[in-house]
């Protein structure tokens, strides 16, 4: 079941580029794309946290935990995504999704800070390639979509990292109060902090949404939000960060597949090079357990 949850997670995950480039196509921007998306996923979560108050037992350390599933709901899903939706106006969902594909670098590399284990040269390996890759479709994107390519970039690359905390320090407290009630949680809290972002930085006065915008929209919050937010906290609770994060390798190729396909974005020979070193330095990372796995799991 774990492996299924994440195969499906990945899969409807790898359709948020997608559905936030045709967004954008329908004269959106980064703030109303994720201010809409979050409204509308907001009602699920909070219907299923009512739920599980009137329905489940309440876990002994869920009070204990509030503040610091609000800081991972801040880290992971508000600060990670504003980041994300804002480097992806600025270069393709194929770059945007290769360089978020490289987090679980980091999450080794973080846990080496954090945790004290060996940075093995396994490790260091798969920096060398999953960078290298990414270097190669960074450069070919640089000559062809011009100077806002390194912005958006470095934004993406932030928003890997901001979730790669998110995970690397999620999965203790998914198991001690359960991915349903760290989900609904988690996500409604940011929620908030988007919906307040953008009542301060925006104007829900001039906002403007097409009828095929609201379908793009609709469809990011249900099947690129919701349903693939509990599935993958629901994976890594059963299977793990590691082993979901193997099956993640689906993703980009979901993702640039559809990008070909449906947005007409170019794919070169420096493309498909790229791809293949990102998913083989992850791979390399991931597919044998080393030090940082096992103790991140025993957690």
């Amino acid at each position: 079941m774990g492996f299924i949850l994440a195969i499906v997670g990945t899969a409807l995950f790898s359709l948020k580029s997608i559905f936030i480039k045709l967004a954008y196509s329908e004269g959106l921007d980064s703030d109303s794309v994720l201010m809409v998306r979050m409204a509308l996923s907001l009602p699920i979560y909070l219907i299923i946290l009512v739920w599980l108050l009137r329905h489940k037992t309440r876990p002994a350390t869920l009070s204990s935990r509030l503040l610091k599933i609000t800081f991972l709901g801040f880290i992971g899903y508000y600060l990670s995504s504003w980041l994300d939706l804002k480097g992806l106006e600025m270069i393709s969902a194929q770059l945007e999704r290769l360089t978020l594909f490289t987090y679980p670098i980091m999450v080794a590399i973080l846990g080496a800070l954090f945790f004290k284990t060996p940075l093995t040269r396994k490790i260091i390996l798969a920096l060398i390639v999953t960078y290298s890759g990414l270097w190669v479709v960074f450069a070919q994107e640089l000559s062809l979509s011009g100077e806002k390519v390194p912005l958006g970039t470095l934004l993406v690359f932030l928003a890997a990292l901001s979730f790669s905390f998110y995970v690397l320090f999620g999965k203790q407290v998914i198991h001690e109060v359960g991915s349903l009630w760290f989900t609904s949680i988690a996500m409604a809290v940011s929620s908030f902090f988007v919906l307040i972002h953008f009542a301060i930085f925006g104007d829900f006065s001039t906002l403007s949404i097409t009828p095929l915008a609201w379908l793009w929209l609709i469809l990011l919050a249900i099947f690129s939000t919701v349903i693939p937010s509990f599935m993958i906290s629901e994976a890594i609770a059963k299977i793990g960060p590691s082993q979901t994060g193997i099956i993640g390798i689906l993703g980009p190729i979901v993702t640039m597949g559809l990008a070909i396909y449906i947005l007409n974005e170019p794919f070169t020979v420096w493309h498909a090079l790229g791809m293949v070193l990102v998913m083989g330095g992850v791979a390399l990372l991931m597919f044998k357990k080393n030090p940082f796995t096992r103790s991140i799991e025993t957690n």
